[in-house]
């Protein structure tokens, strides 16, 4: 009986080919995304930007206003995320950042693998979105599962990619300006997405449109004028070079080689057999590996964009092998991904305990309506303990221009963020902080170098106790 009915119309039958690859591919994608994000949900946080983007986000909550009275160096898309899940599901705990950083991966992998099969095939399609996954938490713990700013880039540079090679100049644009208000250096995927575009002049106009109105949108919405300060013209400081090389030479060749070990199954075959008709990824891997050496810190964190234009070029270097070598480099690849979850759950929490003593002691002084300054580099304990921060500047780096890898050079009062001072004093005489916790621990930027803060401390405060190493100080009650 089927043999008499006429076949499908190839119009007819790519789609439900499509629909049933998709239905198996989509569902392994999902799964992995989650396994492969298990440690993510084993603590509290992971690292100080995620105690950063958490506080900044019960304070645009309470009211703050981005760039006026909750600060940063990044765009907003990313506090506004934060902001959004906590508004879902509270701001007690992170779990609801953690499962959009998980759908996150899970979208940069179809992505991946929609743009591997377009070009490729069914068969290398799956394999980019599967390799994808796997060398995703490739780095330390704190870099890979931490819901930080790069892992919301990675959707949108991979959906600019997408829309690109389908000549969608507007959807690419938006893509874009997507990157870029997750962090700066995701419009580094311009690059190949102009490759792409070639000399048009209405793809060009098109992709320009796409791109200038969310980021308008974005300036409009908080303050124009701090909107460019803050991510653009203000951190000058902060991405020029001081302090020692070879700090910085160690991390960076530190946090190369564990992503090499977590590719060390792809990169032989993409080494022997490098892909041709490829430049575009190329090209994409090339404006990756300038954002990860922009402002010359090489946090590990910064190397997760590599990883996109990295997968697809191995894949298309493993299409040109037998089948048996494209399934040794996933069994590699699984095994590496396999160490490295295990790193995660097992890794230490020394810092994560030391944020909640001192949380904990900052929450037993004070009053949950009091305002308390802690004075380091951890945001976090503002979140464990419940309390709000005296001042707009959350950390000692925007006042010190204190960051990894500086070891004390051009740290100090006059390198701070310009006008951060006068601010930081208006805030503290307006409203003075119930508590200060010196947390700087011997570092370049504790009170004894700074006049402003030493001043502060010796006129209102005094010492009360000691946390963990921390100093804690309160507030002097004068007639």
């Amino acid at each position: 009986m089927h043999a008499l009915l006429p076949a499908p119309s190839p119009s007819v039958a790519a789609p439900r080919a499509g629909r049933r690859y998709w239905t198996r591919v989509l569902p392994l994608l999902a799964a992995l995304a989650c396994l492969t994000r298990v440690p993510s949900f084993t603590r509290p946080w992971w690292n100080p930007d995620e105690g950063y983007l958490a506080v900044q986000a019960r304070l645009l909550a309470g009211g703050g206003r981005l760039y006026e009275t909750v600060v940063d160096r990044k765009p907003p898309l990313v506090p506004w995320l934060y902001q959004g899940a906590f508004a879902l599901t509270g701001s007690e705990s992170l779990v609801s950042v953690r499962v959009l950083a998980v759908l996150a991966q899970f979208a940069t992998a179809a992505l991946l693998a929609s743009l591997a099969r377009r070009r490729w095939g069914d068969g290398p399609g799956r394999t980019a979105g599967v390799l994808y996954l796997l060398v995703s938490v490739g780095l330390n713990p704190e870099d890979a599962q931490a819901a930080g700013f790069e892992v919301f880039i990675l959707p949108c540079t991979a959906a600019a990619l997408w829309c690109a090679d389908r000549r969608r100049w507007t959807a690419a644009g938006l893509a874009v300006a997507c990157a870029f208000l997750a962090k700066q250096t995701g419009a580094a995927v311009l690059l190949p997405v102009l490759w792409l575009c070639g000399p048009g002049r209405g793809p060009l106009l098109r992709l320009t449109a796409g791109a200038a109105l969310p980021v308008l949108g974005a300036a409009l919405l908080t303050d124009p004028s701090g909107f460019l300060f803050w991510t653009v013209t203000g951190s000058g400081s902060y991405a020029s070079f001081s302090g020692s090389w070879t700090h910085v030479a160690l991390r960076a060749v530190g946090n190369a080689a564990l992503l090499a070990v977590a590719c060390a199954a792809l990169l032989p075959p993409l080494a022997r057999r490098p892909p041709g008709r490829a430049a575009d990824l190329w090209v994409w891997l090339a404006a990756s590996a300038l954002a990860v050496g922009t402002g010359l810190h090489f946090f590990g964190h910064y190397y997760l964009q590599l990883l996109p234009p990295l997968t697809l070029l191995a894949t298309a270097a493993l299409t040109a092998l037998p089948r048996e070598r494209t399934a040794r480099a996933l069994l590699g690849t699984a095994c590496c991904c396999a160490l490295f979850l295990t790193w995660g759950l097992l890794a230490p929490r020394a810092s994560l305990d030391h944020s909640r003593r001192l949380a904990d002691a900052v929450a037993r002084a004070t009053a949950p309506d009091d305002r308390v300054l802690v004075w380091g580099m951890h945001p976090e304990t503002y979140w464990l303990a419940g309390r709000s921060p005296a001042s707009r500047y959350l950390t000692a780096g925007l006042l010190t221009n204190h960051s990894g890898g500086r070891s004390g050079a051009r740290v100090g009062e006059r390198y701070a963020v310009p006008g951060a001072w006068r601010v930081f004093r208006r805030e503290t005489s307006a409203r003075p902080p119930a508590l200060i916790v010196d947390d700087s621990r011997g570092a370049p930027y504790a009170p004894a170098h700074l006049p402003t803060l030493r001043r502060l401390l010796a006129e209102r405060y005094r010492e009360a106790a000691v946390v963990d190493g921390a100093v804690v100080y309160v507030r002097v009650r004068r007639p």
